[in-house]
């Protein structure tokens, strides 16, 4: 199983993001763009792991704790690694560190039934869309650049979700397996 432990966005922000990506993918025909069901928050991708490891990831979601709601201000645009060599094009988000606290503590909670730790640090986005090849259009990089203050919405987070994802010809595939709201800590 390919798994992911995520936050939903809201709807109102994900309709705005979904006329963006309109506007933006036809500028450059090199990227591969998130599906407007498939838009979402990353906290820990945990990739292949075994059927029989599933209860125990369960179980350690469990116990994750949060200072629930926290508050996420989606604004900006911009690319991962960097703007030389684009592979991922991104919303960025500011949240208090109570969002950087949860991801820790998810990691941590994981580590705990043997999931990998992730060697960089936690950095808040949600991926639009990747390209493979590393280069952008002229077009594509000045529309961007138009939109790095924009604002795309505020949600206040009061859930994670461990989340399947099922490679296909037509592109990911994601299914929700299990929510958690974590115990609640002020």
């Amino acid at each position: 199983m390919r798994l992911f432990v995520a936050m939903q966005i809201p709807d109102d922000i994900r309709e705005t993001i979904v006329q963006l990506i309109a506007e933006l993918k036809p500028l450059d025909n090199s990227w591969k763009w998130t599906r407007e069901e498939n838009l979402h928050l990353t906290l820990k991708f945990l990739g292949e792991t075994p059927l029989e490891k599933l209860n125990g990831v369960c179980e350690a979601l469990r116990t994750v704790s949060c200072a629930w709601p926290i508050p996420v201000n989606f604004h900006g645009l911009g690319f991962f690694p960097n703007e030389r060599r684009p592979r991922v094009s991104w919303i960025g988000m500011e949240a208090p560190q109570t969002l950087t606290a949860l991801a820790v503590s998810i990691e941590e909670a994981l580590a705990g039934v043997g999931v990998p730790r992730e060697e960089r640090a936690f950095t808040p986005h949600l991926t639009l869309a990747r390209n493979k090849e590393g280069r952008v259009s002229d077009e594509f990089r000045s529309a961007l650049a138009r939109y790095t203050k924009r604002k795309f919405g505020t949600m206040n987070a009061t859930a994670f979700h461990l989340v399947e994802s099922k490679l296909k010809s037509t592109g990911a595939e994601y299914t929700t397996l299990e929510s958690f709201s974590g115990a609640s800590r002020s």
